[in-house]
C-alpha cells in the first residue's frame, strides 16, 4: 500500500514538472513572438514615416497653414528676404537640397524666370544679387523652418515703374514639347495631364547625355498655374532618371520650368501644358 502511494506521488511530481516545463517553453516562445511582431510593426511605421518625409521633401507646394511670414524687397540689384514667425522671432531653417533657401522669382506674365539661393546676412535676413528689369514679379520663398508649418505663397515684387497688365497671362499650351537650350535638347514626352491623378513628367534628354547632379538631384521642376498663384516644386523620383511625379488639383493652363545641368551650366526648359 505504501509502495503504491509512493509511486503515485512520484508520478504526480513528474507530471507537474512536465506541465511547468511545457508552460515555461510556451511562455518564452510567445514572448519572443510578440517582441518580433512589435519590432516588425515599429519598423514598418518607421519606413512609412521615412517614405512620407521623403515625399514631402520631393514635392513642395502651396499649403493651407503657415507660422512663418517672409517679406521680399529689391533695391540696388539685390533681393532681401526677411523671415519672422508668429512671435516675431527669426525662424531656424533646415537645409533642403543643399540650400537653406530656394527663391523662385517670375515676372507676372510668366516669361521671366529666376531660381536663386539667398545667403543669410543677419538674424532672419537673407540676400542675393539679381539683375531684374523694371517689371512686376512674383516671388516664392521655398524654405523648411524647423518645427513650424510653412505655406509657400506668391509675394508681389515691384521693380521700377512697370505695372502688371490686367486680364491674365493668356498662356497658349505648347504643341512642340522639344526644347533646345545652349545646344542641349530635352523633350517632355508626357502628353496627357489629368486633374486629381498622379502625373508622371518624363523628360527625354537627347544625345544620350545624363544631366549632372544639381543641388542634390538630377534636376528640378517648378510649376505655376496661369495666374501665378499655385506653386509646385518637384524633384526626380530617383537619382538616375529624369522622371518627376506630381498632381494637379484644378484643371487649367500651367507653365513649368525644368532645370538640368550640363557641363557645369544649368539650362532651364520652359513648357506650357494644359491640365484637363
Amino acid at each position: 500500500m505504501k509502495k503504491s502511494i509512493m509511486i503515485w506521488a512520484v508520478s504526480a511530481i513528474v507530471y507537474l514538472g512536465v506541465v511547468i516545463a511545457g508552460y515555461s517553453v510556451y511562455a518564452s516562445y510567445n514572448s519572443k513572438s510578440e517582441e518580433h511582431n512589435n519590432h516588425a510593426t515599429a519598423e514598418q511605421g518607421e519606413k512609412s514615416d521615412h517614405q512620407h518625409s521623403h515625399q514631402e521633401q520631393g514635392n513642395h507646394s502651396t499649403s493651407a497653414t503657415s507660422e512663418v511670414t517672409p517679406k521680399v524687397s529689391y533695391a540696388n540689384g539685390e533681393i532681401t528676404i526677411e523671415l519672422k514667425d508668429k512671435n516675431n522671432h527669426a525662424p531656424e531653417l533646415e537645409v533642403s537640397h543643399e540650400k537653406y533657401m530656394h527663391l523662385i522669382v517670375v515676372s507676372s506674365d510668366l516669361k521671366e524666370y529666376h531660381h536663386l539661393h539667398p545667403e543669410q546676412k543677419g538674424e532672419g535676413t537673407y540676400q542675393v544679387k539679381a539683375n531684374l528689369a523694371d517689371n512686376s514679379y512674383k516671388a516664392f520663398v521655398d524654405i523648411q523652418p524647423k518645427g513650424l508649418p510653412y505655406a509657400i505663397i506668391p509675394i508681389e515684387l515691384q521693380v521700377g515703374e512697370a505695372h502688371h497688365a490686367h486680364g491674365g497671362n493668356e498662356l497658349i499650351p505648347d504643341t512642340d514639347f522639344t526644347k533646345t537650350i545652349n545646344g542641349q535638347t530635352v523633350e517632355l514626352t508626357t502628353r496627357s495631364f489629368e486633374v486629381n491623378k498622379e502625373v508622371t513628367l518624363n523628360f527625354d534628354v537627347k544625345g544620350g547625355e545624363k544631366p549632372e547632379e544639381y543641388l542634390g538631384a538630377l534636376g528640378h521642376v517648378v510649376i505655376l498655374d496661369e495666374a501665378g498663384e499655385k506653386f509646385i516644386h518637384v524633384h526626380p523620383v530617383s537619382n538616375d532618371q529624369t522622371v518627376f511625379e506630381t498632381q494637379f488639383d484644378k484643371p487649367g493652363i500651367y507653365k513649368l520650368w525644368a532645370e538640368f545641368k550640363f557641363h557645369g551650366q544649368v539650362n532651364t526648359y520652359p513648357f506650357v501644358i494644359e491640365v484637363k
